[in-house]
């Protein structure tokens, strides 16, 4: 360590002639290298970049290197290494890596292989108006120095798509609305997003980018709601933004779709089971009972299930898992908290990750297949994702595999490897688009037959 040292000290201070000559050298290889973004360095952010460098030396080891900076001021980053083919150029399409962040031919590695520099942070992006910058970096294998450098600008909001905040004359309800370009109608799709507050921007623009008007609901944590969530849920507020969608000029009707994850997952059954005018309900890793507050709609109430905390263990990295807290809903006692699903005319897709550490989301969706099944029902698909995690998000957003949970007011294990949640949310973002575009396409029997039965 002493003599590297003694020699570097040496090498700057001496500066001999041929030191001068290998630094201008690297430096007219620099030159030459340029890092592309094809076929734009702009796109959506659900939408792939085909990486490319060029000017390299041949079998040259280059590292290639990504980083954001989210809204939070979190920042994310990738690396891999590669070695340039015969003409000097890196082909993230064919090259493979061997070594960093991910290995293997990965296109968009440099993306979905970010991990935070803060342990357990989420990718957050509030405001969709603005993009986010991701920059790809080419740098020398020995010196570190950066050769060349592109920066791919990841919008949300294609040119003509409306984004309409709904405030105080919208009545109770708060969200946003996404509207595509053109004058329409499109299908309508409720945009659920419950557990920790807030609204899914970055998913309600982005689904309404394929051409769906999108409202994404706010329930609690957002603008004028309660910060917390309230000791019992409301479906009449929840069938006032059904009603609100509906009768949006845009929306071609009669019947909606919801799409919802986690928590809000019992949410999307519960407006398909006692409300009208839903047809398609996507369910994303949640559960098919009522857990943790009640739910009302007029008369009705339905109990909660309240987690076993003590079955929380913890991991090698000493961090909770929850998955096996919610208790089994066969008994007497927890029958009442099922969500009746079996009323409901809407299409059903559950998705369920076989990794989801927040609960055991999968065994959820059998029973609610099987639920359906029991009352002579086939409206349903089931999918199921090895090795992926609880968060299924649009493409190519970063694993989420844990972080703060926000009713224990803890850290928790959310399961999952990268590569493989990185597959299963390219997959599940193209079927829950077909999905609505099948079966938001001509609503009127679904939804006549569900108001019939109110």
């Amino acid at each position: 360590m002493f003599a590297q040292w003694w020699c570097r000290d040496v090498l700057s201070k001496t500066k001999p002639s041929f030191l001068r000559f290998h630094t201008t050298s690297m430096r007219s290889i620099s030159q030459q290298v340029r890092v592309r973004l094809l076929p734009s360095p702009r796109c959506l952010f659900d939408e792939p970049v085909h990486v490319k460098v060029d000017g390299l030396s041949p079998h040259q080891k280059v590292g290639l290197r990504s980083k954001l900076r989210d809204d939070k001021g979190i920042i994310f980053r990738a690396s891999a290494l590669y070695s340039a083919d015969s003409k000097g150029q890196v082909d993230l399409c064919l090259s493979p890596s061997l070594g960093g962040s991910y290995t293997g031919v990965e296109p968009m590695g440099l993306f979905w292989a970010m991990t935070p520099e803060t342990p357990h942070s989420r990718l957050l992006k509030k405001n969709v108006l603005g993009s986010i910058m991701v920059d790809v970096d080419a740098l020398h294998e020995d010196t570190g120095e950066i050769l060349a450098s592109k920066t791919n600008e990841r919008q949300f909001m294609t040119e003509g798509m409306r984004r309409i905040p709904l405030g105080l004359k919208n009545g109770r309800i708060r969200g946003t609305l996404f509207l595509p370009p053109g004058p329409g109608p499109f299908p309508g799709i409720l945009d659920v997003y419950t557990l920790g507050g807030g609204i899914s921007e970055v998913r309600a623009s982005l689904l309404a980018n394929k051409g769906f008007v999108v409202l994404a609901l706010g329930y609690y944590g957002f603008q004028d709601l309660p910060k917390t969530m309230s000791k019992s849920l409301d479906l009449e507020y929840f069938e006032e933004a059904i009603t609100f969608l509906r009768r949006q000029p845009q929306v071609q009707g009669p019947g909606i779709g919801i799409l919802s994850i986690s928590k809000s997952g019992e949410l999307a059954l519960s407006m398909a089971s006692f409300l009208s005018g839903v047809s398609a309900t996507a369910w994303i890793n949640g559960c098919n009972a009522n857990v943790m507050i009640p739910l009302h709609y007029k008369d009705l109430v339905i109990p909660p299930l309240m987690p076993v905390l003590e079955n929380i263990t913890l991991t090698p990295s000493s961090l909770l898992n929850i998955r096996d807290t919610i208790p089994a809903q066969t008994t007497e006692r927890n029958r009442g908290s099922v969500i009746p699903i079996e009323r409901s005319g809407s299409r059903f897709l559950f998705a369920a990750s076989e990794d989801d550490m927040n609960w055991n989301s999968c065994l959820f969706a059998q029973q609610a297949a099987a639920q359906l099944r029991h009352h002579g029902k086939e409206n349903f698909e089931v999918v199921t994702y090895p090795r992926a995690g609880h968060f299924l998000e649009v493409p190519y957003m970063p694993h989420y595999p844990s972080g703060f949970h926000a009713v224990l007011g803890k850290v928790v294990v959310f399961g999952g490897e990268a590569k493989a949640n990185h597959e299963a949310q390219l997959d599940l973002w193209r079927r829950v688009q077909e999905f609505f575009r099948t079966h938001l396409k001509d609503s009127s029997n679904t939804a006549q037959k569900a108001k019939a039965r109110l």
